[in-house]
């Protein structure tokens, strides 16, 4: 966000200053007075368990020129400091947000409006997201997601982290209810849509993946008529996106789609294919991750680079050198074994996406493929028999299944009475006595089950 003087901020915010109207908002936004940049506006977001108004005055303190605050506590405000006092501090942050994006389509007139790219869908959306900002900084200066600021407060967050230098934006839309899409589409603006996929994830609050799909068709919707949508070809809701959107949409696939991937070698921790766009060309893209289902991942990301102007050699350059955040399928070594860490979350289908990555896995003559496996949060009435399948999937495809933690029982008892332990000691007393060098272990979980905890304790980085 460019600097503003607290005045200024008041004004977009429609409220009133108390203290230094001339207090120089010039780091950014804040909601965390541990993270707090020098200058920045600190918004006093409250929660369940606490009130944002009382670390107002401590925001200050620590380098916040301006609070923004439902309620002043904290007595005469410090001299060169600045409170601005609001209805919502949630609502003001959105509404600066909304001010913000607007502002980057009209900072420079003599260029075209910032592209826009926004990210949904039931999983990989932050690896389609590193794909994409990888592709498009071949070409523009980008302002991505970072972290997991997908929601009602993190994309707010993510649009005022743009900067008046960057050309170009990769956002990620998060949601855990029906009708929270849509506001973030308000706030975010996009002119460009990926939608990764429609799975279970979340259907315990929405019921259906009817419903999950009508949630993240949301993004459809609210493109323009001159947008683009993105999907892969496999999907099952296209015909159903391609209803309710008026911008273009394209596909992309493994051997399908306007732009696709051929001849797939999929090695110990890349995968190579040949990147084929119809009407331009064709590049051999050495990825640096496992999992097939990267490789749509990647696709999408090529897709979105190519209606933007990037050339087919500076996209597969871009998928080259991309790297993935924490979490998602990196991969290390500890001691003899490989160690694939896949901790950040799970569901139905991104566990099975994770047994097929163990299956193709290639590895040494003798050595075993081991999945531990954490609960998968939000299935409500699903949880019991998608917990079974999946044991059941893990084990027939001759994986060893080790679940850990309550809620994972029903993994343990899909793979044929695997071991289960709910003490991460007793398994990683388990995990030592039967991996040995020559071994692979994946581990994967919903974020409350946290195997990353158990992964870390038994298999350090070298």
């Amino acid at each position: 966000m460019k600097t503003l003087n607290a005045q200024e901020l008041a004004g977009i915010l429609g409220a009133a200053v108390i203290g230094d109207a001339q207090a120089c908002v010039s780091g950014g936004v804040g909601t965390d007075t541990r993270k707090l940049a020098e200058g920045c506006a600190f918004f006093a977001l409250s929660g369940e368990r606490f009130d944002g108004d009382s670390f107002a005055a401590e925001a200050l303190g620590a380098g916040a020129s301006v609070a923004v605050v439902h309620e002043w506590q904290g007595g005469e405000v410090p001299a060169g400091k600045a409170v601005i006092q609001v209805r919502k501090t949630l609502s003001a942050l959105q509404k600066l947000a909304c001010w913000w994006r607007r502002q980057l389509d009209q900072i420079d007139p003599t260029r075209s409006p910032v592209p826009v790219v926004a990210i949904t869908g039931s999983n990989g959306k932050t690896s389609t997201k590193d794909f994409t900002r990888a592709v498009l900084a071949r070409k523009f200066r980008v302002c991505s997601t970072q972290g997991n600021l997908n929601n009602h407060i993190g994309v707010p967050l993510s649009v005022l982290s743009a900067t008046e230098q960057d050309s170009a934006a990769v956002w990620e839309l998060g949601m855990n209810h029906a009708g929270e899409i849509a506001p973030l589409c308000e706030i975010a603006k996009p002119r460009y849509g990926i939608i990764t996929n429609i799975g279970s994830a979340h259907i315990e609050n929405l019921g259906s993946r009817d419903m999950i799909a009508e949630e993240k068709g949301s993004l459809a919707r609210a493109l323009p008529a001159d947008g683009i949508l993105f999907v892969p070809a496999i999907c099952e809701y296209n015909s159903y996106f391609r209803e309710r959107t008026k911008a273009q949409m394209i596909s992309v696939g493994n051997g399908r789609g306007l732009v696709r991937a051929e001849k797939p070698v999929f090695e110990m921790d890349r995968i190579i294919f040949q990147l084929i766009i119809d009407g331009v060309g064709s590049q051999e893209v050495v990825l640096p991750v496992a999992g097939r289902h990267m490789v749509t991942n990647a696709l999408l990301a090529a897709a979105v680079g190519w209606k933007l102007g990037v050339q087919i050699d500076e996209i597969a350059a871009g998928l080259c050198e991309s790297a993935l955040s924490g979490g998602r399928l990196g991969s290390y070594h500890s001691g003899g074994v490989h160690v694939f860490d896949d901790s950040y979350n799970a569901n139905p289908e991104s566990m099975l996406a994770a047994i097929e990555t163990l299956m193709d896995y290639p590895h040494d003559a003798g050595g075993r493929k081991f999945m531990v496996m954490g609960h998968m949060a939000e299935l409500g009435r699903y949880a019991t028999e998608a917990h079974l399948k999946i044991g059941k999937a893990a084990a027939e495809s001759g994986l060893r299944v080790l679940a850990v933690g309550d809620g994972a029982e029903g993994i343990a008892e899909g793979a044929g009475s695997a071991p289960f332990f709910k003490d991460n000691d007793e398994a990683a007393a388990w995990l030592t006595k039967e991996v040995s060098d020559g071994d692979v272990v994946l581990f994967k979980g919903s974020r409350a089950a946290a195997v990353d905890t158990l992964m870390k304790q038994v298999f350090p980085k070298n």
